[in-house]
């Protein structure tokens, strides 16, 4: 991201535990296959950001909005426990064919339940009760404020909400930006600092994540 430095950028990669084959592979495929859009995956920095807090809350039922080719997915489910259960929305047959792949080859598929449809669809028609321990929002920004709404009451007290690319590459600061994107962004923001029902911060992560936990 143009937020970072690549000098500080390599520097974190190397300070990180480093990706095993089976992640770099996958990067690798999505570079080589989706050029235009392999900028929507996360870096491995991040990936190990996610596993970790999958890890320190003792998740075991977690939500991702956004799947794209799956490096995320890996990281969150190689956090969860054997009975762990990730619920995976994303709209295209394409992108996940690649993630149902290397999901086998990970030796997480079966934590993983993969749906196809539109998320907010999918969200709407889950249960009510907060049982959700934690829930990941890295898709189209426009949708954020909606997939919020319907995730935060089906998160348990402590559950964790993880929103990714907060700072749209500083554009938030900018408001003079008329992209859609940037315009849904700063209104998420602002939502979530202003939401009683979580604590949240906002970490210069890559390109941007907010933490906002459940009370």
């Amino acid at each position: 991201m143009k937020i970072i430095d690549p000098a500080v950028s390599d520097y974190l990669l190397e300070n990180c535990t480093p990706a095993d084959d089976l992640l770099r592979e996958l990067a690798e495929e999505t570079r080589a296959t989706l050029p235009d859009a392999s900028v929507m995956q996360i870096s491995h920095d991040e990936g190990e950001f996610l596993t970790m807090l999958v890890r320190l809350i003792g998740a075991r039922r977690v939500v991702e909005v956004g799947v794209f080719t799956g490096y995320s997915s890996i990281c969150i489910a190689r956090g969860l426990p054997t009975d762990g259960h990730l619920l995976a929305c994303d709209v295209s047959e394409e992108w996940t064919a690649v993630a149902r792949k290397y999901w086998e080859r990970a030796g997480v598929a079966d934590r993983i339940e993969l749906r196809i449809a539109p998320a907010l669809e999918t969200l709407r028609a889950l249960p009510a009760d907060p049982v959700l321990d934690m829930a990941f929002i890295d898709a189209d920004k426009v949708g954020y404020p909606d997939y919020y709404a319907e995730l935060v009451p089906r998160l348990r007290p402590g559950g964790l909400i993880v929103l990714d690319n907060v700072l749209r590459d500083g554009r938030v600061l900018d408001d003079s930006s008329t992209d859609e994107g940037d315009i849904a962004m700063r209104r998420m923001n602002r939502i979530v600092v202003e939401d009683d029902r979580v604590d949240s911060v906002m970490l210069p992560v890559r390109d941007g994540v907010t933490l906002a936990r459940k009370l």
